[in-house]
């Protein structure tokens, strides 16, 4: 994952200087002229959860601390709809549907045993996001993007040592390049999100065993982070 990551930083920031020099036929040079754009999108994420722990001891001295230790890639596929706000800036709505899975690590100090939790998430999602373009030159034209969004889990599983909160919301940044082609647009670009809520449920309301308490105990909050590479055709 993180080789595909530094291959596309390479190709969006390492091939501009290569063709700098020479200006070649522009294909499709009115697109980015029109007030909307429409398109789809396909990628992998790669999702986390940043844990708080406090240190919680329980009756029997066990003390736990929580990690997502492996990291699973997921897919991703969304719609895309683009506003053009000024020739530099546009609004980006990219109703989208994220895949995947992370295993959450639990540790005992005590004895150093282990458990383990594996958390599927389907997330929908509602990215509303700003895209500031630079120049375009012949046929690429280097971007990047901030924005918000939020999104909500459909795979929540109860019962577990942790259980999580289906709403979340996040803030997203990244970096793309438009390719200009000579039917379509196609624009590989690579996002980080973080998420600004608590995602862990403290009042464990679905518990009809008590044991998963002392995991739940032991963390204060989560927060999720995702990473999201993804390709559109425009």
């Amino acid at each position: 994952m993180v080789a595909v990551v530094l291959t596309l930083v390479v190709a969006l920031v390492g091939g501009v200087p290569s063709s700098a020099q020479v200006r070649k036929v522009m294909n499709r040079p009115y697109i980015d002229q029109r007030p909307f754009h429409y398109g789809f999108l396909a990628g992998i994420n790669i999702q986390d959860i940043e844990y708080q722990n406090n240190g919680f001891v329980d009756e029997q001295g066990n003390q736990w601390n929580a990690d997502v230790a492996n990291y699973d890639p997921g897919f991703s596929v969304g719609i895309l709809g683009e506003m053009m706000l000024h020739k530099n800036i546009a609004l980006r709505v990219i109703p989208t549907m994220h895949f995947g899975e992370k295993t959450t690590t639990f540790w005992n100090q005590l004895d150093g045993s282990h458990e383990y939790q594996t958390m599927k998430s389907t997330y929908i999602s509602m990215p509303v996001d700003l895209k500031f373009s630079g120049e375009r030159f012949n046929n690429y034209r280097p971007y990047v993007m901030c924005g918000v969004n939020p999104v909500y889990d459909l795979t929540v599983k109860k019962g577990k040592n942790i259980l999580l909160n289906n709403f979340d919301c996040f803030l997203e940044v990244g970096m793309g390049c438009d390719f200009y082609l000579p039917f379509f647009k196609f624009i590989p670009e690579v996002k980080f999100c973080y998420g600004l809520m608590n995602v862990v449920k403290k009042k464990r309301t679905d518990l009809t065993d008590t044991t998963p308490l002392i995991f739940t105990n032991s963390v204060d909050k989560g927060r999720s982070k995702m990473l999201v590479v993804s390709f559109y055709i425009e």
